[in-house]
């Protein structure tokens, strides 16, 4: 997966948040009408798609600010509603959108064969069928943080905003390392002649 860089004010470059694309981005002031003066509201334009994007007092108003990294694109459906909610309002509201984020997590647990009612439960079993040190880091990360949205404990997320934001991050990687990679295998799996394949299962019998 690539990085992600999320629109700064007055940054040459970043991932558009109305294509996805990294672009470069060209900026403007918005004036009072036959006046010099400047409300505070300036403008970034995307070179790759056009659209235009509206900032007020260094902060993007116009879409929602987004500085976290939109869905991947293998993302089960049924969790991207709640992602990209939770990527709405994650710049206003830390907390809520970390509960978004762990419904998120519960379905995906669904998606990969567990029985999404208990995160915890998931990822013990999941641990027992072979499943990577860093992927179970990933998960826990997700419901520890995710849980405590839910049920504060310890972490104050609207002191500390960037801990929520990793929540994103860390979906994402889970998907690629779940999802994406082994259905690209399988791709190439495939491609291989059918000879060679039923050598191959021939084999493993």
């Amino acid at each position: 997966m690539s990085k992600y860089y999320p629109p700064i004010h007055n940054e040459s470059k970043f991932h558009c948040v109305h294509c996805g694309v990294y672009a470069q981005q060209k900026w403007g002031k918005l004036y009072f009408y036959n006046s010099n003066n400047s409300p505070g509201f300036d403008y970034s334009k995307c070179d790759h798609c056009n659209e235009i994007s509206f900032w007020y007092d260094g902060r993007m108003i116009v879409p929602c600010e987004a500085p976290v990294p939109p869905a991947h694109v293998d993302l089960p459906e049924e969790c991207v509603e709640e992602y990209n909610e939770a990527r709405d309002i994650v710049a206003r509201s830390p907390k809520a959108s970390s509960a978004l984020l762990r419904l998120v997590v519960q379905k995906l647990m669904l998606a990969l064969g567990e029985k999404g009612k208990n995160i915890n439960d998931d990822i013990s079993a999941l641990v027992k069928k072979g499943l990577p040190a860093q992927v179970q880091q990933a998960m826990d990360y997700c419901r520890v943080v995710g849980n405590n949205a839910v049920h504060p404990g310890e972490i104050n997320l609207n002191d500390t905003p960037e801990i929520a934001h990793n929540l994103f991050n860390m979906i994402n990687f889970i998907v690629d390392d779940r999802i994406s990679r082994p259905k690209h295998i399988e791709n190439l799996y495939n491609q291989l002649p059918e000879g060679a394949r039923k050598a191959i299962e021939e084999r493993d019998r």
